[in-house]
């Protein structure tokens, strides 16, 4: 077992109990960041909290507004709209971000990757996308949330 090498997660030991054998499974003590892609599932799942924890934050801050825009008319559909379309702004602002500082950046990290070009295209197309539909999911659940904002309570919340 070298140091960044993949180990085996489960190895399947025999165990004899007379006349029959059956097998059962030994997990290894291995983390989780260390299996292959290990790391990367990890990053995801912090994005992921993260953004959920910002528009989660960010909607119940503007429960008062929400509650306006209700109390004038709004829609849930709209109100949905309007908390996924910011969800979204934000998401995509960062995800442009990331990839413009990656795009700066790809002289001096060319080095440290492995099994990758700094000029990858599909990395370069497959994480934006795949980062842009995290957010979208984490924004999903805030948005559903301020749907339900009753107009009556949130003008009396202050």
């Amino acid at each position: 077992m070298g140091r960044g090498r993949p180990t085996d997660v489960a190895r399947i030991l025999p165990l004899e109990n007379g006349p029959l054998t059956t097998c059962f499974f030994e997990v290894s003590s291995t983390p989780v960041c260390w299996t292959p892609g290990g790391r990367q599932r990890c990053a995801l799942l912090l994005a992921t909290i993260g953004i959920y924890g910002v528009l989660s934050y960010s909607v119940s801050q503007r429960t008062r507004e929400i509650g306006i825009r209700m109390a004038l008319g709004a829609t849930r559909g709209s109100v949905l709209g309007f908390v996924f379309r910011q969800g979204a702004l934000i998401g995509a602002a960062g995800v442009v971000a990331g990839v413009v500082g990656s795009l700066a950046s790809m002289r001096l990290i060319g080095d440290l990757l492995f099994g990758v070009t700094p000029t990858d295209l599909t990395t370069y197309l497959e994480i934006p996308l795949l980062l842009f539909a995290v957010i979208l999911c984490a924004t999903w659940i805030p948005a559903r949330r301020a749907t339900s904002v009753d107009p009556i309570s949130a003008l009396r919340w202050e």
